[in-house]
């Protein structure tokens, strides 16, 4: 791959995506298999004024290994020293960057319940640093590179070092590196996902209805004083930065108890390692009641049993069927691309910063408004070519938000 581009790309998620600030410490979570660009977004980071960088390298073949091999109990443990590092740098005010890049079908051996078991015990132990980040206290970033394994279930057909050429090239093109200067192209990009939100925010819809030839059917409510946000974000100190790159939708929360009706997947959702496939899940006052899929049941029952709010949304986000991801005619099998593909909704954790004022809210107060919590946050995709929304405003007018899976306005 051509250094110059790489080169591009790190600083474009150093600069744009992280906004690296001087004398700030970034902690990057990376595989091994992508130690070679990661070096290069160290040095990114340290040109661009970081006082250090921390790297914590994952290795996802001993994950399995340990999975298949370890005694039970240690699935329902969570290192003290593991969590004192993510604790410690959060309240440093250190920026976090991951690069998600994992084999979409690498656990299809493991028993799930195991991986559900650690999920949660990571959770727990972590609940305040995915509180920090998901309020933006911090700033952070999740971008991605291929590697053998994922190039090669996104393109089958194509030898080893041609299927990971082939993603280099996709990923380049959805975060803008193929273009002149990314940085200033991003900058348009941001500008148009505003146009978006300031709509959707305009109009305070107290609904949106939801339907498809797929099957979907679903009412989803929306609390009094929510926030579409999209593109860049603020941390309380004012640093904007990028949480996910690419980035293609806009997005709120949903009323916890607001949901009602049949949602169908639109694209498979690769989860801890494993693949659900062709789902459905029905709603009744929010909550998960039933739910099918033809492959990764018991994965996806587990996702959902994780805890109490895992049954609930925790949000919205509309993206349009016409867009460059979903025009690449790739699926990625890796939800941070999938997701900018299609319209989906999360189950679990709800973003607080799409309430307003909620920063100087408790948190039985923003539960209070319909704010629903987890130890989970997993988007799924539901976005078709036929898809249509419509909004309902506060007075009960009616107005059109999709069309033929494509924004109305």
């Amino acid at each position: 791959m051509d250094n110059n581009l790489l080169e591009k790309y790190a600083r474009l998620i150093v600069k744009t995506g992280i906004n690296i600030q001087r004398n700030q410490t970034l902690v990057v979570f990376s595989p091994i298999e992508c130690a070679p660009f990661t070096r290069i977004v160290a040095e990114q980071a340290y040109r661009e004024g970081a006082r250090d960088v921390v790297i914590s390298w994952k290795d996802e073949l001993f994950s399995k290994i340990r999975y298949i091999h370890g005694p039970e109990e240690i699935f329902d443990e969570f290192p003290e020293w593991q969590k004192t590092f993510y604790l410690s740098y959060v309240h440093e005010g250190a920026a976090f960057l991951t690069i998600s890049a994992s084999d979409p079908e690498l656990m299809k051996d493991v028993n799930p319940e195991r991986i559900a078991k650690a999920r949660k015990a990571n959770n727990m132990a972590l609940t305040e640093y995915r509180e920090k980040l998901m309020s933006n206290q911090n700033s952070w970033c999740v971008a991605s590179i291929p590697t053998e394994a994922w190039a090669k279930k996104v393109f089958p057909d194509l030898p080893a070092e041609a299927a990971v050429e082939r993603l280099w090239e996709a990923i380049f093109k959805t975060v803008r590196v193929d273009q002149e200067d990314p940085v200033d192209a991003w900058e348009i990009h941001k500008e148009n996902l505003k146009k978006r939100m300031d709509f959707l925010n305009k109009k305070a819809f107290r609904l949106l209805y939801i339907k498809s030839g797929s099957g979907t059917d679903l009412k989803i409510e929306l609390p009094e004083g929510h926030i579409w946000l999209g593109g860049s974000e603020y941390t309380k100190g004012g640093v904007e930065f990028i949480a996910n790159m690419p980035t293609e939708e806009v997005f709120t929360l949903p009323k916890k108890t607001g949901v009602n009706g049949k949602v169908v997947s639109s694209r498979p959702l690769n989860y801890n390692g494993n693949l659900i496939d062709q789902f459905s899940l029905t709603f009744e006052e929010g909550r998960v009641i039933d739910f099918t899929a033809e492959a990764g049941y018991e994965t996806l029952k587990n996702l959902i049993e994780a805890d109490a709010g895992a049954r609930y949304l925790g949000e919205v986000a509309l993206v349009p069927y016409d867009s460059p991801i979903s025009n690449s005619n790739i699926l990625f099998y890796n939800t941070l691309f999938d997701e900018n593909a299609s319209c989906h909704l999360a189950l679990g954790k709800a973003y607080p910063v799409c309430i307003q004022n909620a920063e100087n809210m408790s948190k039985e107060e923003l539960e209070t408004l319909g704010m629903n919590d987890s130890l989970v946050h997993e988007d799924f995709m539901i976005g078709t070519k036929d898809l249509e929304i419509t909004g309902v405003t506060a007075s009960g007018e009616e107005i059109p938000v999709f069309k033929q899976g494509n924004f109305a306005f």
